[in-house]
């Protein structure tokens, strides 16, 4: 009796789970993964996400980045031969034009130059006692033209041997900072030899280098914001003072902006910055999400929506910025572009818009 019990439970249990198994199969046949959607796909359209072109008020500007140079730089030589007698230069310093760099030996050269003024004192009588004779008739004209033609050369080795004793002091050429320092006090130096390197950072130059395709955008004069990683936030005025004529091998073209350094925020040569090129002034744009586009930026193409409709328009790209697109021609404000479903459109299918 208990076997015949155990049994028929058995056969409970095996029916129960073939009707609960048949059950499954039945629903699974009504609806398999995938034919709701395509169902729906059919009678419906293909669901996408659409956007609006818009207008979007923006400063067209060309962003580059170059390197600060100062706005003047050179090496201080020395224009004659001799022995450092003074010296007062140090890296670091700050000098005012005209201030005292350096002194060469110049005893000689005072010496050369008292003997040069000697000698013009005595060409001066010599012809001015020869044109008194000649006025007496006890000179001819060719002593007098010959005594002048004396003056004269007495007088330019005077004002040679005046420039050379100049030339032994040594003064800052314009105002800057000693950048380096080259000779010592009491060293001999030769014409030409370096003494020091000074700099004026009062104005700098942001050097660059443009592609052909740019440097055409570009005009002598236009404005330009400039940034450094020193000073986030901060945007130094600027404004494009150099164009090159030629360009290198790679077609870039060298381009200057001048810009004064600011005494609060003061920047040095040698600084990379980021140069913001305004091209032109506010205005109306028409962008698109990047998520838009079919194609490249060369070719480029998106689909519009048009009474529930999928149609491929071309457009052309002007620039981007950041996850935008700015389009030149192809849409207008307010057309619906695809930014999202577009994996199985084709242009003249039915779509539904998921996303209003």
């Amino acid at each position: 009796m208990k076997k015949t019990i155990t049994v028929l439970v058995l056969i409970a249990i095996l029916a129960a789970i073939i009707l609960r198994l048949a059950s499954n199969h039945k629903s699974l046949n009504m609806k398999k993964p995938g034919e709701g959607q395509a169902s729906k796909a059919t009678t419906s359209g293909i669901a996408v996400n659409v956007c609006d072109v818009k207008k979007m008020t923006v400063v067209d500007t060309l962003k580059l980045t170059g390197v600060l140079n100062p706005w003047r730089e050179i090496s201080i030589a020395a224009e004659t031969q001799g022995k450092i007698t003074e010296l007062h230069v140090e890296a670091g310093q700050t000098k005012k034009q005209g201030e005292l760099l350096a002194r060469i030996d110049d005893k000689l050269k005072q010496f050369a130059v008292e003997n040069s003024r000697i000698s013009v004192d005595k060409m001066n009588k010599d012809f001015e006692r020869t044109e008194n004779l000649f006025k007496g008739g006890a000179a001819t004209q060719q002593q007098v033209d010959d005594a002048k033609n004396s003056l004269e050369n007495a007088k330019i080795e005077l004002g040679q041997n005046q420039k050379m004793l100049d030339q032994t002091v040594i003064t800052a050429p314009f105002s800057g900072a000693i950048t380096e320092k080259k000779a010592e006090e009491g060293e001999y130096i030769n014409t030409g030899g370096d003494i020091a390197t000074i700099v004026d950072i009062s104005m700098l130059k942001v050097k660059l280098n443009v592609s052909e395709t740019n440097v055409y955008r570009l005009k002598t004069g236009m404005r330009a914001g400039i940034s450094a990683e020193a000073y986030p936030g901060i945007i130094f005025e600027g404004k494009i003072t150099f164009i090159s004529e030629k360009g290198d091998d790679a077609h870039n073209y060298a381009v200057e902006i001048t810009m004064k350094n600011n005494s609060r925020y003061y920047l040095k040569a040698g600084t990379f910055v980021n140069a913001d090129i305004i091209l032109s002034g506010d205005r109306d744009r028409l962008y698109i999400p990047r998520t838009a586009l079919q194609g490249s930026s060369k070719a480029a193409s998106v689909y519009v929506v048009e009474n529930n409709m999928a149609i491929l328009k071309n457009i052309t790209i002007e620039s981007s910025e950041g996850n935008y697109l700015m389009v030149k021609s192809g849409l207008s404000e307010g057309d619906k572009v695809v930014i999202a479903g577009q994996i199985n459109l084709e242009s003249g299918k039915q779509v539904t818009i998921i996303n209003n």
